[in-house]
């Protein structure tokens, strides 16, 4: 099979486009013909040797993928040969096949294409779990996202108004608050010459708001912080920005603050019963029209150093998908 291969610890245009053995099928194992993958911030990081999970060498990067179930191992019961399924994997996306867990395979609805569903489980997943479940955000309640317009940030934007939340979205220019309004956002904050908890406090009425989903970390968690109203709570997702913020202590005190981390990833192994729930949620209300990723580039598996160049650059809108 042909795949992208980290050989060492570097950049996108370090990866080789090269043939690679078929991966082995495993006790639970899905064996997937892989149609597309979706491109995450984390794969930016694992190819640089600076994410929580480190492969031996040489590997394919890629968490999430689309395709077509064509071996099951003995025992499988959740998917069978033929299914049109999304999967997550620790690695080895950007090839042309994976094996996945059973587990961390879903069947997609008839209405669903493969550029969507590619695009669709980590950033829903963590956005859903981390609203509902984590922050455990109100109809009624007030929420700020952070990074409105990328990938986890956009899918926070849409869950939120599902869970008749409203939405604050800030992020970096026009075009981009643009994308966070046609999903649904109440209010937007343009964080490059706007502050952000100056405009939260008068699209509160003074108050600041009860919710914070926070996928970038830097300057612009610590505006967060003084955004929140008494008693808030801050959703630490990633750090696109680069950053990683220092939490002053004070002001959690001073303003009762709970910060909360969420590494959606993790719940795989801890809560994987959760991520079935939530996926059958999900899925749901791809089903019934509610939800509609928003994908604004996709390349051939080929040209997978030039997406992740993309994604670093924090150009695009929503998620960027590789296609077979």
């Amino acid at each position: 099979m042909w795949a992208q291969l980290c050989r060492d610890w570097g950049e996108p245009d370090d990866l080789e486009f090269d043939e690679a053995p078929e991966p082995e099928m495993v006790e639970g194992g899905v064996r997937i013909n892989v149609k597309a993958a979706g491109l995450n911030f984390a794969d930016t990081l694992m190819i640089k040797g600076e994410y929580q999970v480190k492969p031996r060498h040489p590997f394919s990067p890629g968490l999430e993928v689309s395709g077509v179930v064509i071996e099951c191992a003995a025992g499988v019961t959740r998917v069978k040969e033929g299914d049109r399924v999304m999967a997550i994997v620790h690695y080895g996306g950007f090839a042309e096949q994976v094996v996945a867990n059973e587990n961390d395979v879903f069947v997609i609805p008839d209405n669903m294409d493969f550029i969507n569903a590619a695009a669709f489980p980590v950033v829903y997943g963590t956005s859903h779990i981390g609203l509902k479940y984590k922050l455990k955000l109100q109809a009624g309640e007030t929420l700020l996202v952070n990074g409105a317009a990328g990938g986890v940030g956009l899918t926070a934007v849409e869950i939120g108004k599902k869970m008749e939340a409203t939405v604050i979205a800030s992020a970096g220019g026009p075009e981009k608050l643009k994308v966070a309004s046609q999903m649904g956002a109440d209010h937007l904050i343009d964080y490059k010459i706007e502050n952000i908890r100056d405009r939260t406090k008068i699209f509160t009425d003074g108050r600041g708001v009860e919710a914070v989903y926070d996928p970038v970390g830097g300057s612009a968690f610590d505006a967060s912080l003084r955004a929140a109203a008494q008693g808030g709570r801050v959703l630490v997702v990633g750090f696109a920005s680069g950053t990683v913020p220092q939490i002053p202590a004070n002001i959690l005190l001073v303003k009762n603050l709970s910060v909360i981390g969420f590494y959606w990833g993790a719940h795989r192994i801890l809560a994987p019963d959760l991520i079935a729930t939530s996926f059958d949620e999900l899925l749901g209300w791809y089903e019934a029209g509610h939800l509609k990723p928003h994908v604004s580039h996709t390349y051939d598996l080929a040209d997978a150093g030039k997406a992740l160049k993309k994604l670093s650059s924090r150009e695009a809108t929503g998620k960027i998908v590789l296609e077979m």
